[in-house]
């Protein structure tokens, strides 16, 4: 998927993108979402929830059914626009702020993406621990 722009502010942006939705196949709600800056990028990180309403509405679920999964959208302004990219675990995104507790929250999809977010936030820890051991 592209990026997607249009002439609304960012705090606008990530209302549109967390707010609940419903179809004639599916509901879904946003469980969990925080923004990060990563790599000049910001990027806003959500747990979703989707649950069908009929057979096939989504990932061959049945109705009543829900899946969880962890949504990665990337947000920039150009011109004056802001605009978003959706990513998902299972697209194993080139970034790795995800908050841990969210990995918890869903099944696992990529577990080689998850180890590098564990990474990731392993290496923000590693500089304060050794600056205690120095002191």
């Amino acid at each position: 998927m592209g990026w997607l722009f249009n002439s609304q502010s960012r705090d606008e942006l990530i209302q549109k993108l967390i707010r609940p939705h419903d179809s004639d196949k599916t509901s879904g709600r946003n469980l969990a979402h925080t923004l990060r800056r990563e790599s000049g990028t910001y990027v806003l990180w959500s747990v979703v929830e989707i649950t069908a309403k009929i057979q096939g509405g989504h990932r061959n679920l049945a109705p009543g059914e829900s899946i969880r999964y962890i949504q990665c959208d990337l947000l920039e302004c150009h011109d004056g626009q802001w605009g978003y990219k959706g990513l998902e675990e299972s697209m194993e995104p080139y970034y790795y702020s995800c908050p841990l507790s969210y990995l918890a929250m869903v099944e696992e999809v990529r577990p080689a993406w998850r180890a590098l977010v564990r990474a990731w936030h392993d290496s923000r820890r590693k500089p304060a621990a050794s600056r205690l051991v120095a002191a």
